[in-house]
């Protein structure tokens, strides 16, 4: 069923929905065009066009995969990063354990495209949601589903939701706990996550299953708050099963990890104690899968244990110089429309003229337009009118989010693949 679903993705029809894509290709099949292994800078691609590094992207996929097998995670990466079921599969072919994801529609997506196992990040009230899942499960008895609970409210709605839609399955939760005062969702209190859980035990259609929640909201974060906030979670997992709400359990569930502190949680999960049934230590970092440029090159804990591995920014969009009015400034296609722009502005890594690359020294990304690019360029900027510029993106979320169809790219610009999102 994946593969065949994946393999459909090839028989789309490439035509004006896909920007980037070469204009004599339109009737193409995804798969067909793929197949004629075009270059990216010879064969008749439009500027601006995002490009993700083959190596690059197999790279990351690789370290991540290590890195939690070195330190004992089970991983679920997150994938409204990339909205993307193909790198989904690439990553379950890497060890994954399943896929965490945000929202109903993405767990929609992914479903469609046979992920057996999803982690949903957050608290799940719509009753025509939680009817979906529960026709999933039931429809699929090897379906994994388990989503956030963080008040009693939220969980007498699912109830009441899942009561209606007579599930036959409870559905799996995990009591969210807060990063703090300030932070955004998640219990405040160990003696609400208490009430939650009792609401929980309470309802015929729920089962508790461990306890959750995401570090990078610990506020003022550093190595010593971050490993605080999860250590109690640790603790509240070790309270929960001493208090026997997980009896009957196969496994518990203790989830944290996004892109910025995977390290502290893998320190502070090795600390997690022998519990009354294996524990599942679930990690859900999602950037990792293309890196960046800006937000998460600056904040990946490879920077403190550079011992562990790294990873490598696989995102370029090229976009091209269409007006350069003063020497001092310089203008190009792309803009808001192309660009992650919510944390950094791109960054000019390259310049390429007649088929030649260089680095981009004396460019600088001083704004955005809907559709460019504003340079501030200096004396030693060599750059004119027809010039494609490499720029570097920060903060993957969103810049997968603007391209429907993303060229994969070799690094002699050989185009092998194109990564299908779904936003």
């Amino acid at each position: 069923m994946v593969l065949d679903a994946l393999a459909r993705l090839t028989e789309e029809r490439v035509d004006h929905r896909f920007k980037g894509l070469p204009p004599d290709a339109a009737g193409l099949t995804v798969g067909e065009l793929a197949a004629q292994r075009r270059n990216l800078f010879t064969g008749g691609f439009t500027t601006p066009v995002l490009a993700l590094s083959a190596e690059r992207l197999e790279h990351n996929l690789a370290a991540l995969e290590t890195y939690a097998e070195r330190h004992g995670l089970a991983f679920a990466p997150h994938g409204k990063t990339s909205m993307a079921p193909q790198l989904f599969q690439r990553q379950i072919e890497r060890g994954a354990w399943g896929i965490t994801l945000a929202v109903p529609h993405q767990a929609r997506v992914a479903r469609a495209y046979g992920i057996r196992r999803i982690f949903l990040a957050n608290e799940l009230v719509d009753a025509a949601a939680l009817r979906w899942v529960a026709a999933e499960q039931d429809a699929d008895p090897a379906f994994r589903f388990v989503c956030y609970v963080d008040s009693v409210r939220g969980v007498e709605l699912m109830d009441a939701a899942l009561t209606a839609s007579a599930a036959s399955r409870p559905v799996d939760v995990v009591v969210e706990l807060g990063a703090g005062e300030g932070a955004r969702t998640g219990v405040r209190t160990e003696a609400e996550c208490a009430a939650v859980a009792d609401a929980v035990a309470g309802a015929r259609t729920l089962r508790l299953v461990g306890v959750a929640g995401y570090e990078g909201e610990v506020p003022g974060a550093d190595p010593e708050r971050v490993r605080a906030w999860l250590r109690r979670l640790v603790a509240l997992a070790v309270d929960f099963d001493k208090a026997g709400r997980f009896a009957g359990l196969d496994e518990i569930v203790v989830s944290a990890g996004g892109s910025a502190w995977f390290d502290a949680v893998a320190d502070v999960f090795a600390e997690v104690p022998e519990l009354s049934a294996p524990v599942l230590k679930l990690l859900r970092s999602g950037a990792y899968v293309s890196h960046d440029d800006g937000h998460y090159e600056r904040l990946t804990p490879f920077n403190r244990v550079p011992r562990e591995g790294g990873l490598e920014p696989a995102f370029r969009l090229w976009t091209q110089v269409v007006s350069r009015p003063t020497a001092e400034q310089a203008f190009t296609n792309a803009g808001k429309r192309d660009a992650a722009y919510d944390l950094d502005l791109p960054v000019a890594k390259v310049v390429r003229r007649d088929g030649a690359e260089r680095p981009a020294t004396g460019i600088e990304v001083t704004g955005l337009s809907d559709q460019h690019a504003w340079l501030r360029t200096s004396g030693e900027a060599d750059l004119e009118v027809g010039d494609w510029v490499g720029l570097g993106l920060s903060h993957p979320c969103t810049s997968f989010d603007k391209w429907v169809l993303i060229p994969v790219a070799e690094a002699d610009g050989t185009v092998v693949d194109y990564i299908r999102t779904f936003f």
